[in-house]
Parts: structure tokens; sequence; C-alpha cells
């Protein structure tokens, strides 16, 4: 049973940068699929970035394209969302995602039900 541990977030002045970590239980961690959602009160959750683990996809939403990055480090069973630049409206709560088990179907990193794994959450929180 995976379990995934969101870290990293805190509050910042726009312009400033956060690094969010994604941490995966066990000894392997071998994924379809890695996103980072967010949501903020009285909105849907949205997607962010994701990266799809056997070709090294990687994708993001388009107001955060060159503001945003997301890797991976292998040893560490671990994913970071990179943020700089960030802006009072990317104030949320992100999620870390994972698709694990069963069928992943290539290209649909941005839907929510693509993913069979959910983080607990870390907030950020941009003041302007």
């Amino acid at each position: 049973q995976v379990q995934l541990v969101e870290s990293g977030g805190g509050s910042v002045q726009a312009g400033g940068s956060l690094t969010l970590s994604c941490a995966a239980s066990g000894r392997t961690f071998s994924p379809y699929v890695v996103g980072w959602f967010r949501q903020a009160p009285g909105k849907e959750r949205e997607f962010v970035a994701a990266i799809e683990w056997n070709v090294g996809s990687i994708y993001y939403r388009n107001s955060v394209k060159g503001r945003f990055t997301i890797s991976r480090d292998y040893a560490k069973n671990t994913v970071h969302l990179h943020m700089n630049s960030l802006k009072p409206e990317d104030t949320a709560n992100y999620y870390c995602a994972a698709k694990i088990s069963g069928i992943y179907y290539s290209g649909t990193y941005y839907r929510t039900d693509a993913y069979n794994y959910w983080g607990q959450g870390t907030q950020v929180t941009v003041s302007s």
C-alpha cells in the first residue's frame, strides 16, 4: 500500500519561490504518471503539472509554464515541484497524485480520475 506525503508549503510574498516535495513510501516506486493538482476555496481541483514516468514526458498548465518545474529523484522516491515568480492566484492547497495500478491511458495526465493515489495536501499562500 503506497502512501504519498506532500511537504514544503508555506506563505510567501508575490515574486517569491517555494519547492514542494511528494515522497512515496516503499522500497520501490514505479508509477505510470505523477501529477500535481491544486484547489482553492470554492474552486474545482485543477491540474498543475505532471510527468509520465516511462517516457519522461512533462506537462504544465499554461498559467505556470516558465515559472514551475516538475522533477523526480529516483533514489528517494520523490517528486518535486519548484515554483518561482509566485502570484496571488497560485494560492491553493497543493496535492500530489500517482497512477500506480490498473490501466493508464497515455495523455490523460490532466484528469483527476486518471490517478488512484493522492497525498494529503500542503498549503501554499502567496500575498501581494
